[in-house]
């Protein structure tokens, strides 16, 4: 496939999958990425929200919707996927917050957050290459849309 006519999405994951080829690499990928973007989320959930009705999560909403439409522009199916996603991560913030309370959810999310890029950063060590978002930011959005594009390939859809 040439390269240069493919989807922006297509572009996108070579250039990722570029930088991600160990297979240790990309089995860290697959826990890590997803945990950081939870853990981004549940932070950004715990921003207070002054002077509303709402005590948490509209900022983590306002972030979820934003890389949503990111994603629906590059596939339909990718934003489908996505969406299902940012539920999932809205829901066990929710879910957490009622269970534990918003400043233990805020130290859960800081701790998982730490753990999961110093395992990224020791995958790309394994890996010999820098992060990609080291060299376009826009690969932080990237890495959740890699990953879900890996269950899509094994569970035989398209993106």
């Amino acid at each position: 496939m040439d390269i240069s006519a493919a989807r922006p999405i297509d572009r996108f994951f070579a250039s990722y999958s570029g930088d991600h080829r160990n297979e240790l690499n990309q089995r860290i990928h697959v826990v890590a990425v997803p945990a950081i973007l939870w853990s981004v989320v549940a932070l950004l959930w715990c921003i207070p929200v002054g002077g509303t009705l709402l005590r948490s999560g509209i900022w983590a909403a306002l972030a979820m919707f934003g890389a949503w439409m990111f994603y629906n522009r590059l596939s339909r199916r990718m934003g489908l996927g996505m969406l299902a996603v940012f539920f999932f991560c809205g829901c066990l913030c929710r879910l957490l917050e009622m269970r534990i309370g918003l400043d233990n959810l805020l130290w859960l999310a800081i701790g998982v957050f730490v753990v999961a890029w110093i395992a990224q950063f020791i995958g790309h060590k394994f890996e010999g290459r820098k992060p990609s978002f080291l060299t376009d930011l826009v690969y932080l959005l990237i890495g959740p849309a890699w990953v879900l594009a890996k269950l899509y390939r094994r569970m035989g859809w398209r993106y």
